[in-house]
């Protein structure tokens, strides 16, 4: 048994950098007339290999969701707590159980781990609790594995693979190999990316799956690619990973023999990570970048002083976003008592209400729980493109909404009919 643990200053110093550890603290935002406190854990890795792309810049968005929402303006009382995952299944479920069974939790955030997120899915259903999943890849939380009281927000592993892998093919790359932990999220990206490159014409040669975590080095996995003759060495992996196989496959010389390297579910942190130098011209398709548009630029400015060495990025972002149309969506059901009775009303209501807000724009939440907005193919800028801190992609294309992600009708959500 693991004890929930709502993390120390000492753990978050432990853990990550740039000294965010006060964030880790319990808080409440509470008006003197609420009825019932609304509580949100939040489910994240703390020091771990996506800890970069989650961990203490999500607590900070996250708090700042809560900040620009102001629960007591709104006669509301909000309490936030937060758990260290720890890539680990059991542990997380948990930690969210003594959440739920004892601290009266109402909702979960983040949950950026794909087989932590499935098997969450299960548990929100049965106490009638809210999935706020921010984080996780698999889009079969919108399809064989959804559930009423889910929202999948930000990304998912058809958005983050289909229009990178169909450009790439187009462009002429015909011949992929793919490097994939092996679970729930690389399982998904490769199934994902898969099908995005046999429909434009490409074929697959094979995978190289790796125990996840604690594999580093990553040199019999990149050899294996390229001993296979592809043209495109896909990455479906994340944080660390990403990070350390770049590295890795530039020291083997396989971008300068020719061989395309494409990281199909890299963020800005992961370019940060390994420098331009290596990720230069690395695609990517992200629904955020700090530096998109002005109101982007607005909410980074916001967040800054709370992780002044680590802008936002995606994940981060997205955690941002989801908490913020969840609250709106508690003051529409009839503020924190009314919200804490029914989880599933209140995922109703986040179905209901329009989303818009400085990290994603304009968009909806769709029935099966998917949130919908535009995204962007983004490409790494060259080392001497870059002008300012951060400074490290440029947009090379935009897709509508209703194109950024998986049809309603191919998901297979058993509770949607079409």
């Amino acid at each position: 048994m693991t004890r929930i643990r709502n993390l120390s200053r000492r753990a978050m110093l432990a853990g990550t950098a740039g000294g965010i550890a006060a964030l880790a603290a319990p808080w409440v935002s509470r008006s003197a007339r609420a009825a019932g406190t609304l509580k949100i854990g939040h489910l994240t890795d703390v020091s771990g290999p996506y800890s970069a792309n989650s961990g203490a810049v999500s607590i900070a968005c996250a708090r700042q969701a809560i900040e620009d929402f102001d629960p007591a303006a709104k006669g509301m009382a909000v309490e936030y707590l937060i758990g260290d995952h720890q890539n680990n299944t059991d542990i997380a479920l948990n930690i969210v159980r003594e959440w739920f069974d004892r601290g009266d939790v109402d909702a979960v955030l983040e949950v950026n781990n794909s087989a932590i997120a499935l098997a969450m899915n299960t548990l929100c259903t049965q106490k009638d609790k809210v999935h706020l999943n921010s984080g996780a890849v698999t889009a079969d939380l919108t399809g064989k594995s959804c559930s009423p009281n889910m929202v999948h927000w930000t990304y998912d592993s058809w958005m983050l693979t289909h229009g990178s892998s169909t450009a790439v093919t187009k462009a002429g790359f015909k011949t992929w190999f793919y490097v994939a932990p092996d679970y729930a999220f690389g399982v998904s990206l490769t199934r994902d990316s898969s099908a995005a490159v046999e429909a434009a014409g490409g074929k697959v040669l094979g995978v190289a799956k790796y125990p996840f975590p604690g594999v580093t080095d990553f040199s019999s996995f990149l050899l294996t690619a390229k001993a296979s003759g592809a043209q495109v060495i896909a990455l479906a992996n994340g944080g660390a990973d990403i990070v350390n196989c770049m590295k890795q496959a530039r020291e083997f010389g396989l971008p300068q023999s020719g061989v395309k390297m494409v990281a199909l579910a890299a963020q800005t942190t992961d370019l940060h990570g390994m420098g331009l130098e290596v990720g230069e011209g690395l695609l990517m398709c992200l629904p955020f970048y700090w530096d998109l548009n002005d109101r982007t630029r607005a909410f980074t400015q916001r967040v800054l002083p709370k992780t002044p060495t680590a802008y936002p990025s995606v994940t981060h972002a997205g955690a941002y976003s989801c908490l913020l149309h969840y609250l709106k969506a508690a003051q529409a059901v009839g503020g924190s008592e009314k919200a804490k009775a029914s989880g599933r009303a209140t995922v109703d209501m986040m179905k209901q209400l329009p989303t818009d807000d400085d990290v994603l724009g304009k968009g909806l939440v769709r029935v099966d729980g998917r949130k919908i907005h535009e995204t962007y193919l983004f490409e790494a800028k060259k080392p001497a493109d870059s002008k300012k801190p951060w400074d490290y992609q440029f947009v090379t294309g935009t897709i509508p909404a209703e194109q950024s992600f998986r049809p309603l009708n191919e998901g297979g959500c058993p509770f949607v009919k079409v």
